[in-house]
């Protein structure tokens, strides 16, 4: 069962960092990839906007798989800062799964 936490929601609306609600769900991102991740970009910034932070806790290797290359954000179309994105949520399982 999926559940809604709405500090989680908080956390991500409120952030400077994250700035996932300006995604068009275009795809480019996940098109130039070189890590061909199966977990989309777009989907996973979904799941956070909507608070779903178990979804998001769910694909912990996916985010860190990363290489942080930004071939996604020089190719956004929408100009999301993906690789900030990923950060913020690295920032937060780190400190909030992690405890670090």
């Amino acid at each position: 069962m999926t559940k809604v936490n709405p500090d989680f929601i908080k956390k991500v609306t409120t952030s400077e960092e994250f700035n996932a609600t300006a995604c068009i769900n275009c795809g480019v991102c996940t098109a130039v990839c070189p890590m061909d991740v199966e977990l989309l970009p777009r989907k996973l910034f979904r799941y956070a906007l909507l608070g779903l932070e178990d979804k998001v806790l769910e694909n912990t290797n996916v985010i860190y798989q990363c290489l942080l290359c930004k071939m996604c954000e020089e190719n956004c179309t929408a100009d999301v800062h993906i690789a900030e994105n990923v950060r913020f949520l690295r920032s937060y399982i780190s400190k909030e799964v992690f405890k670090l």
